[in-house]
């Protein structure tokens, strides 16, 4: 049953795929300035940052903060690295869609290791033993290995920056782990709470970091972008010598992988 439902899932994936790679392979127009962000629906896009700008004023941010100084920094701890646990099968399916055989079966090991000896991923044995940190690979960086162009610049309600490019990952990602397949109702569910936990105490922990970029900046949206494509270049080996911040992600290092 398992093996029909995800060979039935990678068929709908690869379909999504195809039309992914097109639309992801967007060239800037020949009057597009070097080096400048490529945002033809800046005005679009703005709208929409307006939106999560509010949505994380009025609600996000108060919930973040709220959860965080309720729960213990460990229980925080624990829930994180819980929904990152059930991550990683997905991370597994896209380094073999990339070819990266030892990304796989590090991420596999590390998977089998915390799922067990690590209670289901409540704890980290994996870089306990020194194992090599977790690939953390998506669609989107799978497009990217296949040679799909980054596309316009996107900021999408609620999710925040993205390209088109990585528009399309999000939705794939979404039938790549293999989990969603084997775990029936109510506990398939479990993995999505624990993620929603997680970011809302991450929006919590680093909400100084955050704030300054959404509301102290001269232009949060600009500066948003910047440091989005920056963060998310560097991650698929571009040039830059440091990482920078995604706003809408973690603005340090993943703080369950040690």
């Amino acid at each position: 049953m398992f093996l029909a439902s995800f060979v039935s899932g990678l068929r709908g994936l690869a379909a999504i795929a195809c039309f992914g790679v097109l639309a992801a392979c967007a060239n800037p127009g020949p009057s597009h300035p070097a080096g400048e962000p490529f945002d033809p629906y800046e005005a679009q896009n703005r709208k929409v940052h307006e939106f999560n700008r509010s949505l994380d004023r009025a609600i996000i941010r108060p919930a973040g903060r709220g959860y965080s100084n309720f729960l213990p920094d460990d229980i925080e701890t624990v829930i994180g690295r819980f929904a990152f646990n059930l991550s990683i099968p997905g991370a597994i399916v896209n380094n073999v869609l990339q070819g990266n055989g030892r990304g796989a079966s590090q991420d596999l090991y590390r998977f089998a290791i915390n799922s067990t000896v690590g209670l289901g991923g409540f704890f980290d044995p994996a870089s306990e033993m020194g194992m090599p940190a977790p690939t953390d690979a998506d669609f989107g960086q799978t497009l990217h290995v296949w040679g799909a162009r980054e596309g316009a610049y996107v900021e999408l309600p609620l999710l925040g920056p993205s390209t088109e490019r990585d528009t399309w990952g999000k939705v794939v990602d979404v039938f790549t782990n293999p989990l969603t397949y084997v775990i029936d109702d109510p506990e398939n569910y479990y993995g999505t709470a624990a993620s929603v936990s997680s970011r809302l105490s991450d929006r919590g922990r680093y909400s100084d970091t955050i704030d300054s970029i959404l509301y102290e900046s001269a232009d949060s949206y600009a500066q948003a972008r910047s440091l989005y494509l920056q963060n998310r270049r560097f991650e698929l080996g571009g040039t830059g010598g440091e990482s920078y911040v995604d706003p809408y992600d973690d603005p340090y290092e993943d703080p369950y992988e040690n």
